[in-house]
């Protein structure tokens, strides 16, 4: 098993902004090469790629493929050779596919010769050597309205318990028939709710030093209980919201208290692209903790960049530079609303209050380990039915190990 050397997502988050600032180069400063970025679909990768491609020149070609689809595209899209991408735009779950295969090369070298604008803390090093540049922290955490909270008379809630109580009051009082949203359709995003939710429980995912699984238990089935008492303030249509529909729905001013990426706290706050009573009420807090815990129900996330192996070195070097130039101070700087930046000097703005809240608060990071892409797929799958009444608690968990179990074994973590 791989060895992670920054464990801690959360010293990401809070070293952001201390470091001692260098000035940003001036240009892109590339001769010639081939840069093709494959990444997610979010505002501040769309920024970064956006800023990469102006390094485009005569002999320089940038081209990007967006899509939520990145996960699925990236190792079969590295292992050809050449490799289809230069650059794979990664976090702490979707670089483990690729280490796995070996297909992200070591940046050491680039970073000693073009990495004077990173800090220290933006390193993320496997085994020792740096294989992926982290630029911005982020993570879910909660997003509520204020001006509805004070109508329905209740405090701004700490834990789920707290949030469960404040729906019912918004409820009662006629305020809103469906006060919570939560991103559980069914795959990644119902997963991503039960990490959350398992890890502000305390709960571990897998017995020590082991791939094997260990989520059927009390801890287990209380995160299960919540995640459904949830729903019984969501509107009949909650297996069908992802992350960004989430936030449709909340700026459409149809949701009270949610859940939500920091990432897209930016658009949300800001009078000019959300309804300023809206923006203008709403308050961006830690993620709750539950059950009588004291950490946040919710993981930490760093984004970041590698750098495809089967490149030529010429095109490896050009496309760190272009990265490189794209997450600079300057770019930090200039677009404070649009993620918590890992820069150096970076100085938070108020979009980004939520995450440093949650990290302050103890969050965990989401396990880098080289089978967690199984547990998540196996979660995303089998907890449908559960959500949806069609099969109890104790069985969903029993159908989640047993689909990671099968899948574990075909990948060679289990015997």
């Amino acid at each position: 098993m791989k060895t992670i050397g920054l464990l801690a997502t959360t010293a990401l988050l809070l070293a952001a902004g201390v470091m001692t600032s260098t000035p940003a180069r001036a240009d892109c400063g590339i001769e010639k090469g081939s840069i093709r970025i494959l990444s997610n679909d979010f505002e501040v990768l769309r920024l970064v790629a956006s800023e990469a491609s102006k390094c485009a020149s005569s002999s320089v070609t940038v081209t990007k493929n967006q899509t939520s689809e990145h996960k699925n595209l990236q190792v079969p899209a590295l292992k050809v050779n050449p490799a289809q991408y230069t650059v794979a735009v990664v976090a702490n779950n979707s670089i483990v596919p690729l280490l796995n295969e070996g297909l992200i090369r070591p940046l050491d070298d680039l970073v000693a010769k073009y990495g004077k604008d990173l800090a220290p803390n933006q390193l993320i090093k496997i085994d020792g050597k740096t294989m992926a540049i982290a630029f911005v922290g982020n993570g879910q955490h909660m997003f509520f309205r204020k001006d509805i909270l004070e109508k329905a008379g209740v405090a701004a809630p700490k834990t789920y318990e707290d949030v469960l109580a404040a729906a019912k009051a918004i409820k009662d009082k006629g305020l809103m028939e469906y006060p919570l949203a939560a991103s559980d359709k069914a795959g990644w995003d119902l997963a991503a709710e039960f990490v959350n939710m398992y890890l502000g429980y305390g709960g571990e995912f897998f017995k020590p030093g082991t791939a094997e699984v260990a989520i059927n238990n009390e801890k287990g089935l209380a995160t299960l209980k919540m995640m459904k008492d949830l729903t019984a303030y969501m509107g009949p249509d909650y297996m069908t919201y992802s992350a960004d529909d989430l936030a449709k729905n909340y700026v459409a001013g149809k949701t009270a208290i949610m859940n939500e990426w920091g990432s897209l706290a930016g658009s949300i706050i800001d009078p000019a692209r959300a309804p300023a009573e809206v923006a203008n009420n709403t308050v961006l807090a830690s993620a709750p903790t539950v059950g009588g815990g004291s950490t946040p129900a919710a993981a930490l996330w760093w984004d970041g960049f590698s750098i495809a192996k089967n490149i030529s070195d010429e095109d490896a070097e050009a496309s760190f530079q272009a990265m490189v130039k794209a997450i600079s101070p300057e770019v930090a700087d200039k677009n404070p609303n649009v993620a918590t930046w890992l820069t150096r000097d970076f100085k938070p703005s108020a979009a980004a209050v939520g995450v440093l809240e949650t990290a302050n608060n103890g969050a965990a990071p989401y396990p880098m380990l080289p089978f967690i892409g199984l547990l998540h797929t196996a979660l995303g799958a089998e907890l449908a039915d559960f959500m949806t009444g069609r099969e109890s608690a104790e069985d969903a968990l029993r159908d989640t190990e047993a689909a990671y179990t099968a899948a574990a074994r075909e990948g060679g973590y289990l015997k």
